[in-house]
């Protein structure tokens, strides 16, 4: 199989899967006193460290989650509650229309049920939210805003957001400013500390560490109201009782991923190059999603808007033939509509029913490209055929 879904879910890294395994035998709560309960936290806290340094962040900042999911939620709800509880006036929520529906959901979620008033910053064609913006929406009323929320870098389309930029213009008028760095981390140079966000979202198992751990790197000075209660064992921010075994897992994928990163960008980002360029060479009128400058896209990521077909179909098409890769992402595939993300562009609705996502990854070689090369035109063709039947 040519494995071209990396964005929804990476292969386990090996140095990862040892340091889980290795964790799974031992009997311990990270939260017990006694000496098995001391030896879990030890691998709770170096852990903690490693990832810490991995995102330029203070290991006090890292707080563990469940996922990416999880993290989001805290971040956009918590942080909401609690500016809107130390100031009842602040109700207004700025986000990005492009953001992952664990963003997207919560902030519907805080319009429907808490009073949020939302506000939706705009982006250009290639799905990216300028300074500007966010400086013109902050500045009709600085007063009334609990938070803002842009992504680090687009999950279905590639795009790179200024962040730092961004997060200066919130400093200015101290507005929180959280970015899910979901797909960023292990493609691009994150560092929280340098960045000036207020919270960053990171993924275990976007990064080859496992399912079901990731993290909320959260400022100190930030105590979001909890989404789960419980003892508290993160920060009193969040409670469970913490999976050591993941926690070390993904603390090795994000120290490599973070020393592999510069190699992952130049190799990976060259095959991306020859994807683009194969798909192109097959299919001229397709159409790249994204910011077509190199320097503004995640380097593993090639998304294709394709004239007269449907997602699903060429999804399915070449999947029969051996390739995997994805409408948009994982989290809403088989759902029968255009991708939001790709009609916030200014993508025509019936265009947007027929994107491709292909995403690279560590494991990504020149035959998963060439097979694309060679299967993508046929299945174009056969897709176009059945949409006029």
């Amino acid at each position: 199989m040519a494995y071209l879904d990396h964005a929804a879910t990476t292969p386990m890294l090996p140095e990862a899967v040892q340091a889980m395994t290795a964790q799974l035998t031992v009997t311990g709560n990270a939260s017990s006193l006694h000496a098995a309960g001391r030896r879990a936290r030890r691998t709770v806290e170096e852990g903690r460290e490693s990832l810490a340094a991995a995102l330029g962040a203070r290991p006090s900042e890292v707080v563990f989650t469940a996922g990416g999911t999880e993290a989001d939620n805290l971040a956009v709800k918590g942080l909401y509650w609690a500016r809107r509880a130390a100031d009842p006036a602040r109700v207004r929520l700025l986000a990005s229309p492009v953001e992952h529906h664990a963003v997207l959901d919560a902030v519907h979620w805080l319009a429907d049920h808490e009073g949020a008033r939302v506000e939706w910053l705009p982006v250009d064609g290639y799905g990216r939210v300028s300074p500007e913006a966010l400086r013109e929406a902050i500045a009709k009323d600085p007063s009334d805003v609990a938070l803002a929320t842009v992504m680090w870098a687009n999950n279905e389309i590639g795009t790179v957001m200024p962040v730092r930029e961004l997060a200066e213009v919130a400093a200015e008028f101290d507005v929180p400013l959280h970015a899910d760095a979901v797909q960023a981390f292990g493609q691009l140079e994150v560092d929280f500390a340098a960045s000036g966000l207020a919270a960053m979202t990171v993924s275990g198992h976007k990064i080859g560490g496992p399912y079901g751990i990731g993290a909320l790197v959260l400022g100190r000075e930030y105590a979001p109201v909890p989404l789960l209660h419980g003892g508290g064992q993160e920060r009193q921010v969040r409670s469970g009782t913490l999976d050591t075994p993941a926690v070390a897992a993904f603390a090795v994928a994000g120290e490599l991923a973070t020393a592999r990163r510069a190699d992952f960008a130049k190799e990976v980002g060259a095959l991306r190059d020859a994807l683009i360029a194969a798909v192109t060479q097959a299919v001229p009128d397709a159409l790249l999603g994204g910011d077509p400058d190199p320097a503004g896209r995640l380097p593993a990521n090639a998304h294709f808007s394709f004239p007269g077909c449907e997602g699903d179909s060429l999804l399915l098409l070449l999947d029969a033939q051996g390739i995997a890769c994805s409408t948009g992402s994982a989290c809403t595939a088989g759902v029968a509509q255009p991708s939001h993300v790709v009609l916030a562009t200014g993508t025509d609705p019936e265009l947007a029913r027929g994107t491709l996502r292909f995403s690279l990854g560590h494991t990504s070689t020149r035959d998963d490209v060439d097979a694309v090369a060679k299967a993508i035109g046929p299945a174009v063709e056969r897709a176009r055929t059945a949409g006029l039947s």
